[in-house]
């Protein structure tokens, strides 16, 4: 069984067993007795005397008690095991997949990495596409997990494990899984100074043993990071920000406001439409899968500002919004379920047929409003979550080829969010929403983001929201402290009121997003770059050419922001292929 290191790493080989750890970067490897351990990220586990970082301690563990040691271990990390005594080994990730593990049969062999990008340097693991992925892609405009871009290639889920060895089939099994409790009463204080202390010592932790900074968007959760990376330093907090000179688009103002309450040592920078020319080729070559989020960007710029400032580790608050209940997604959801209390025979035999087939209810203004609303909401969970999904809305038949459609199950996403809502079903509506969202939101995609994307400025980076102590308290907290009707975060926001800024508690929640749509009307070289490069996927045989030119000359200019989007995920596939030139 071997992996293969990549170009900028080095393979250790452990005598005699025929097998190789990969340590690709800023890995580590550590041997305990006849036990060797490759690991990546920030693993601790939990003893006796509190939480470790000793990497022998973890180890140790691991000797002693293979796959059950993962129940202590905490932080995020990707390691692989190998006992030369047993000939077995062992895979794992994190709770939340902040690092990853791909893997692949490799003949009789299992071949496996944190990269697909050394993952298929083995000679024995086939680069062709999936055309399943690709189609996924398209609609979450990220390449879901456990699959990948790659036919044959696979993504260990958060949680996970796999043991292998010469009598063993390796097949993923978890150790750990968020298990939401809602029938506790609530001690309001007492919940507020356990989080207050939870919080101050997950950046503790998360920024011991580097000169640690924090983006700073001026949102909830990076004010609250960079206020308590000040707090527990005793020193001036380096912070970063990035702005946008797009009305709408810029919230330098609240970053700006968290930098003054916290005497933050604040810098910001400002991306303009030539840095995205520059950026958008490397982010593509850089990502091993297609990578359509295009705040990639602006974390990007941000963490490479925090470098050249000579910060070696930026603390990040992803995670408080799949944890706390912060995103606005959650209050319209609240909204569409309201209408769940109605009588079931009510809603079908009478208002569905009714406010759905009725021409009026399409063309007059005030009826279109209800028409929508009844449509949303007549789906059931997790199928209402995604009802606005852009590919659905311009209809797969109108943008891909026959060809290319018969050869997917366009139903594969629906049953994706499926089985990720399944183990939540019975919970409430905003606990069941935080559940999918801990993978489609954050191991899917925000985590990739900024861990890729930091990597490429060079740029160590660590989730204190994410802490395991965290992600436990969150798991016990009442439901309609999460969403209270449409407040988001009520009791985060509550319990932080006295720490963080009033602006920042009342403020609405924006992030590093980029204003895409409007650049790609406005700055020619852009449009030009996403032009070539989704040209380039015409031969491919997936897109209908009517709706690729469609899509230019029509709908953009109509819709910026919305088909902008669009125009986006194709430009970073076609990028990202040119770049990776798979089978």
């Amino acid at each position: 069984m071997r992996a293969p290191a990549s170009e900028d790493g080095r393979e250790v080989a452990v005598p005699g067993d025929g097998v190789g750890l990969a340590v690709q970067g800023a890995a580590h490897l550590v041997a305990c007795g006849d036990l060797y351990l490759a690991f990546r990220g920030h693993p601790r586990i939990r003893l006796s005397a509190g939480w470790s970082s000793d990497p022998l301690a973890i180890a140790a563990a691991i000797d002693t008690s293979g796959a059950d040691a993962l129940r202590a271990i905490g932080g995020d990390f990707a390691l692989a095991a190998w006992s030369r005594a047993r000939k077995r080994g062992l895979l794992a990730v994190d709770r939340i997949g902040v690092r990853q593990l791909v893997y692949a049969r490799a003949g009789r062999d299992l071949a496996f990495a944190s990269s697909l990008d050394a993952l298929i340097r083995h000679p024995k693991v086939s680069r062709e596409l999936s055309p399943q992925a690709l189609y996924d892609y398209l609609y979450f405009h990220v390449c879901p997990g456990p699959g990948t871009i790659y036919r044959d290639a696979q993504r260990m889920p958060p949680a996970h494990y796999i043991e292998f060895g010469p009598d063993r089939e390796p097949e993923p099994r978890p150790y750990w899984s968020m298990r939401f409790r809602e029938d506790r009463r609530p001690d309001f204080e007492a919940l507020k100074e356990r989080l207050v202390f939870l919080l101050q010592g997950a950046v503790a932790v998360c920024a011991s043993g580097a000169r640690s900074g924090a983006f700073l968007s001026g949102g909830t959760d990076s004010s609250t990071v960079s206020g308590m990376l000040g707090r527990v330093n005793g020193a001036r907090p380096p912070t970063f920000s990035i702005g946008f000179d797009v009305a709408g688009y810029d919230e330098m103002r609240y970053a700006r406001i968290a930098a003054r309450h916290f005497d933050c040592d604040h810098h910001e920078y400002y991306v303009t439409p030539a840095d995205v020319v520059a950026a958008a080729p490397k982010i593509a070559a850089h990502f091993d899968q297609p990578f359509g989020n295009a705040s990639a960007i602006p974390v990007f710029y941000c963490a490479r500002l925090a470098r050249d400032s000579g910060v070696e580790r930026l603390l990040a608050g992803d995670g408080g919004d799949e944890l706390f209940g912060g995103n606005e997604r959650y209050a319209k959801q609240y909204l569409l379920g309201l209408y769940d209390r109605l009588p079931r025979s009510l809603r079908a035999s009478l208002i569905e047929p009714l406010v759905l087939a009725t021409p009026l209810f399409r063309t007059l203004p005030v009826l279109k409003k209800v028409h929508s609303y009844v449509r949303q909401a007549s789906f059931e969970m997790p199928a209402r979550y995604a009802a606005h999904n852009l590919l659905t809305h311009l209809g797969p038949e109108v943008v891909l080829t026959r060809d290319f459609l018969s050869a997917v199950d366009t139903d594969h996403p629906q049953k994706l969010l499926v089985d990720a809502h399944a183990p939540f079903s019975a919970s409430s509506l905003i606990n069941q929403m935080l559940g999918i969202d801990l993978r489609f939101t954050l191991a899917d995609n925000d985590l990739p983001k900024v861990t890729r994307a930091c990597e490429l400025a060079g740029v160590d980076v660590a989730f204190p929201m994410l802490d395991e102590d965290i992600l436990e308290f969150s798991a016990a907290l009442p439901a309609h402290f999460k969403l209270r009707g449409t407040t988001l975060r009520w009791f985060f926001k509550e319990a932080l009121r006295d720490f963080l800024p009033p602006e920042i508690i009342t403020k609405h929640k924006h992030g590093f997003g980029l204003p895409v749509g409007f650049w790609l009307t406005e700055h020619r070289p852009l449009l030009e770059l996403a032009t070539a490069a989704i040209e380039r996927l015409r031969p491919l045989g997936v897109l209908q050419a009517r709706f690729v030119d469609d899509l230019r000359q029509r709908l953009l200019p109509a819709h910026p922001p919305y088909y902008g989007t669009m125009m986006w995920v194709l430009m970073m596939l076609g990028l990202w292929l040119d770049a990776k030139r798979p089978q």
